[in-house]
């Protein structure tokens, strides 16, 4: 979602502008993406689901971010302009590194604005505070040169930084925080400065990088699940898909070998799938992931041409979104994913799935319709997805039932004589 447009204006992809990812965002945000220190602590709380209430995982979290910001620089200057995404990753790292703080700051009962305040007063003025203050934004406390900064000086503030969270950790780790509040309220107003100081080596708006980390929070845990309007919601009824299809996939054999097939309304459609391994691992029955994007995503060309469903009507969306690269590319991310669920079980269990796979699908798929798509429905997706092929391979047949228009896929025992 556009940082200066409401979700409300725009629910649904539009070709012909550029968009990020659709993401309903606090009301408390202004239209331009301006919110107050305040704000973005009240936000950062309502997001903490952290399993520990205490300070442990947040101290060890604002740590671990920080070592990712180091680890950003060094490979930039390993890898130099091979890097390509390095002001992204540190702008990204930034944002991260302010939720840790700022859930810190909650945890610890301490106001964030009060923090940010004092980093820049004398010690004469140190009272001179306004808690809470509405008005006070990041951009307030930055000083940003608007000019190339040597790599250098963000190397030297990083690492600055870097020593005021580890002399964190440390007194944390020797109980010293936990009985002295004004010790551990210091460590945070030091740390606030490095941090402030290191947005400004890397010429990077902290008040940016606190909006990319809510719309980031947003798009993978929303405040309240609502699905956009689908790709296909204005093309004729002969090239969107359905409210809902049924499927009916089983396995067969012929000799020695065993292949799957998939009809839909008693017609085969598409090949005979075979896992095309020598290691078997049913991924004959990968079709279900398919479906599954299809229903959370509203997105699948290979089921568009499965089903004759190609967006003949816009030349452009013909070629581009439903053409054969975005086909082969459709059957990467499947690819990716099942590479990914066979080290995990199936996703047996498991009721969310790592942010490292989310980003690198939707890095996967940028240029194209379903990078609107919000990390929270490639989730669905994913985990329905799996859900589905668990009980395809535990029966060898049955039917998948999809569900278009209420996002739901489910599975039914049966076989091809049923009706």
């Amino acid at each position: 979602m556009d940082a200066h447009v409401s979700p409300q204006s725009i629910d649904r992809f539009d070709p012909s502008r550029k968009t990020e990812q659709f993401v309903i965002l606090p009301s408390e945000i202004r239209d331009d993406g301006w919110m107050s220190i305040s704000t973005y602590q009240d936000i950062a709380k309502t997001t903490d689901t952290l399993p520990d209430k205490g300070l442990e995982l947040t101290v060890l979290g604002l740590f671990g971010e920080v070592g990712s910001l180091l680890s950003a620089f060094k490979k930039r200057q390993r890898d130099q302009s091979a890097f390509k995404r390095y002001n992204a990753t540190i702008m990204e790292e930034l944002g991260d590194t302010l939720w840790y703080f700022s859930t810190l700051a909650t945890r610890a009962q301490l106001d964030l604005s009060t923090i940010a305040q004092k980093a820049f007063l004398g010690l004469t003025d140190w009272y001179k505070v306004k808690p809470a203050d509405p008005s006070l934004g990041f951009a307030e406390l930055q000083n940003r040169a608007g000019h190339p900064i040597p790599e250098e000086t963000f190397s030297i503030q990083v690492l600055a930084l870097a020593g005021c969270v580890g002399d964190l950790l440390n007194d944390f780790k020797a109980g010293s925080l936990t009985r002295n509040g004004d010790h551990l309220s210091a460590h945070m107003v030091e740390i606030f400065r490095a941090l402030v100081a290191a947005a400004d080596s890397a010429n990077v708006d902290i008040g940016e990088a606190a909006l990319e980390n809510v719309k980031k929070t947003f798009s993978r845990w929303p405040a309240q699940i609502t699905y956009p309007r689908r790709f296909d919601v204005d093309m004729p009824k002969n090239e969107r898909f359905p409210s809902r299809l049924e499927f009916f996939i089983a396995e067969e054999t012929a000799g020695e070998k065993q292949y799957v097939i998939q009809k839909c309304n008693k017609i085969i459609i598409g090949d005979r799938l075979t896992d095309n391994k020598m290691e078997r691992d049913d991924y004959r029955f990968h079709d279900v992931f398919h479906l599954a994007f299809a229903v959370h995503l509203g997105w699948s060309p290979v089921l568009r041409a499965l089903l004759h469903l190609k967006r003949k009507c816009d030349p452009e969306l013909d070629e581009n979104q439903d053409g054969a690269r975005a086909i082969l590319i459709e059957e990467g991310v499947a690819t990716f994913i099942f590479g990914r669920g066979l080290g995990c079980s199936l996703f047996e269990g498991i009721d969310r799935v790592d942010y490292d796979l989310l980003k690198s699908i939707q890095d996967f798929v940028k240029g194209y319709e379903v990078d609107w798509c919000a990390l929270w429905q490639w989730e669905k997706a994913i985990l329905d997805g799996f859900s589905i092929f668990r009980q395809l391979v535990g029966k060898r047949k049955g039917y998948v039932i999809a569900d278009f228009e209420n996002h739901t896929i489910s599975f039914r025992e049966g076989s091809d004589d049923d009706e």
